[in-house]
């Protein structure tokens, strides 16, 4: 796997984090770099420990998984990519608060890479550099963090239903990818 399929899968992930992120930019009157930057430091770090997690949890069972890897890739980062998108078009409000406390960044942070590690558990079945590729998440994550600090404060939210959406398609595509490669129908 490749620079850009991997800032792809960062983009995909962030879009959770970057939705939190407008959200905590709406709730701030004006706009604070204190803000952006603690999200974007947790965000960011949560969401390259995640997959970093999933990467070595997946290689103990890679033995086990190796005839399927592909499947296994593609159907976790199809399930993650629908459930992006269906959370985007849910009616729900998620709450979220102006706290920057440790309890309250933590939960959040942990929430909005838990799919991190599901793509973590599908790096273990493909080929991936993980050291560069948790790093390339987590700076993807965190500029995506600070910019949806600033944007839910400048623009309101009227980019967060597009950010889940986005980002979902995007997971399911490369997941797509990922399978059509290994099946031999397509090659990159």
């Amino acid at each position: 796997m490749g620079f850009v399929e991997v800032l792809l899968i960062g983009i995909g992930l962030s879009m959770d984090a970057f939705s939190v992120s407008i959200c905590k930019g709406l709730i701030a009157r004006k706009f604070s770099w204190k803000t952006a930057l603690t999200c974007g430091l947790w965000f960011g770090f949560f969401q390259a420990l995640m997959p970093l997690v999933g990467y070595f949890l997946g290689s103990q069972f890679e033995q086990y998984i190796t005839a399927v890897d592909h499947w296994i890739a593609f159907g976790l980062l199809f399930l993650i990519g629908a459930n992006m998108i269906r959370e985007a078009f849910s009616k729900e409000e998620e709450s979220s608060d102006s706290s920057l406390d440790f309890k309250t960044m933590l939960l959040l942070a942990i929430a909005t890479s838990i799919d991190a590690l599901a793509v973590g558990i599908s790096f273990a079945c493909i080929q991936v550099k993980i050291w560069s590729s948790v790093l390339i998440i987590g700076l993807t994550t965190f500029a995506f963090s600070v910019l949806g600090v600033k944007i839910g404060n400048v623009f309101g939210s009227k980019f967060e239903k597009s950010a889940g959406i986005i980002g979902g398609i995007i997971l399911i595509l490369i997941g797509l990818k990922i399978l059509l490669e290994h099946l031999g129908i397509i090659s990159f």
